[in-house]
């Protein structure tokens, strides 16, 4: 079951919805629809992500000096 929901976009993000709904033969409901859930999707993982890093903070759970420098020491090779 889905809901109404009235959303106010600024012209050009109202445009370029349009463009890509037509391009892609879909409506501009089912366009915003996609985007809000992917967009929620993002942001329960990202609050997931901190809450674990928080919980393995508050237990002490951190690396070594001599692990980061490892760890740098080798994107530095791969830099090169």
């Amino acid at each position: 079951m889905t809901e109404a929901l009235t959303v106010r976009l600024d012209a050009e993000s109202k445009k370029r919805l349009d463009k890509l709904a037509s391009v892609t033969s879909r409506s501009k409901s089912g366009v915003a629809a996609e985007a809000i859930r992917a967009f929620l999707d993002l942001n329960d993982w990202q609050i997931r992500e901190v809450k674990a890093g928080l919980k393995e903070a508050d237990a002490g759970d951190f690396v070594t000096s001599d692990e980061v420098r490892k760890a740098l020491a080798k994107w530095k090779r791969r830099a090169r």
